[in-house]
């Protein structure tokens, strides 16, 4: 009997494991689209933040254009899972990726006819974060309309390597783009890339349909069920952790490039996909892991792993060991992120889950403000490294703190 060939072997590995919840052919439209347009916009993130560097020369300025783009989701994102929990959640993201096309392609023109000013990048920045403020939770709940329960691990695993790998691509092609056409055709790229996404929507079969609607939905219905659960509480704390301090290095990544490691638009996307590198590698296997390693430990594990990794790129120097940690600093965000967010997604009820995934979404990207201001704030007065080292340390205090709760708390109480 001949032997299968090793490619056919791990094929079938993966999409019989980790990545099985790519059989589903909604979710693979969903997953289709989404890929493309993340690439898009990893590339205006990567081309805005040095946009933004070029034109003011000021750290602050770049970590106040990431507070801007996600200040909307700190006042509207608990809204936004009210929303998402009375409508058609297809119809709706189709619509706000409407907005956001427009946004990017506001972008590309204002730069590519000289135009864009630093004020133009923060007005725009809002109207991202506005729509991203009501996309997000819409976009988190969705999933689990396209595939069945025992696959959600699997989907969100296959949908945080989608991210990542978007954040490997896009920044490459964005460094490239950015280098020999300029961040106007960044943006451009970008706004043309939503297309897929809305492609890939209008394509899902799924039938919508309507629930009951409770006569007052409550903003704090979400954050309501989180707090009576034990262990989703102390998930959500780590996740605060990871979003105001350990992960805060990613705003100031374009400081942290020219002012400590000296390398150009070139290196900046390098350090960036290296981050996605590692993350895909974290999705992959905490996706083959699935339920067979208890969710709590693996987030606590992960932020532990990324404490020490940002601690230690704040000490580097060196280019290749900078890309080394960052990618474990990948890997473990991506775990704790998936281990968090599919234990939310499994504990939520249906009729609350568009709520519970909202607070989920306030906390990723609704805090980030607090996370990019006191980032640069601390690089602009005391450089790159110290603000990296300073919010690494207090995020591994943190995690050491919540840290027998996760391990010893029983994975039922989710």
């Amino acid at each position: 009997m001949p032997r299968p060939h090793p490619l056919s072997s791990l094929t079938h590995t993966l999409f019989t494991g980790p990545f099985r919840a790519v059989k589903h052919a909604d979710f693979r439209r969903f997953l289709t689209g989404q890929g493309i347009s993340l690439v898009g916009t990893w590339m205006q993130s990567i081309a805005q933040g040095w946009l933004v560097l070029e034109l003011t020369r000021s750290a602050f300025a770049v970590g106040l254009t990431a507070t801007l783009s996600t200040l909307p989701i700190l006042l509207f994102t608990l809204y936004g899972g009210v929303v998402a929990d009375r409508v058609d959640k297809r119809k709706f993201i189709m619509l706000l990726q409407c907005v956001m096309m427009l946004e990017a392609a506001a972008l590309a023109v204002l730069t590519l006819t000289g135009h864009v000013t630093v004020e133009w990048i923060w007005a725009l920045a809002l109207i991202f974060g506005l729509a991203t403020a009501f996309e997000v939770p819409a976009r988190q709940a969705y999933i689990v309309e396209l595939v069945p329960p025992e696959d959600l691990v699997s989907a969100a695993a296959v949908n945080s390597t989608t991210y990542n790998l978007a954040r490997v691509v896009g920044p490459a092609i964005a460094g490239l783009v950015v280098a020999f056409a300029g961040t106007g055709a960044a943006f451009a790229i970008n706004a043309v890339s939503y297309l897929a996404v809305l492609v890939g929507l209008s394509r899902i079969t799924a039938i919508y349909t309507p629930r009951e609607k409770s006569p007052r939905p409550s903003v704090f219905t979400g954050i309501q069920f989180i707090r009576s659960r034990p262990i989703l509480s102390a998930l959500s704390l780590l996740m605060v952790l990871l979003t105001v301090l350990s992960a805060s290095f990613i705003p100031i990544m374009a400081v942290y490039a020219r002012e400590v490691l000296h390398v150009g638009a070139r290196g900046f996307g390098a350090l960036t996909s290296a981050v996605g590198v590692g993350a895909v590698a974290g999705a992959v296997m905490i996706g083959g892991v699935g339920s067979r390693f208890p969710r709590p430990r693996a987030a606590m594990i992960g932020s532990l792993v990324l404490g020490v990794a940002v601690i230690g790129l704040a000490l580097s120097r060196a280019v290749t060991l900078s890309l080394v940690l960052l990618c474990f600093a990948g890997a473990a965000m991506a775990t704790q992120g998936i281990a968090t967010a599919t234990s939310l997604q499994l504990a939520a009820p249906n009729e609350l889950r568009g709520r519970v995934m909202a607070v989920y979404s306030f906390v990723v990207l609704g805090l980030a403000p607090f996370g990019a201001f006191q980032a640069g704030w601390v690089a602009e007065h005391f450089g790159a490294a110290w603000s990296i080292g300073l919010s690494g340390t207090i995020a591994l205090i943190g995690t050491a703190y919540l840290g027998k709760q996760l391990w010893h708390g029983k994975e039922e109480a989710c």
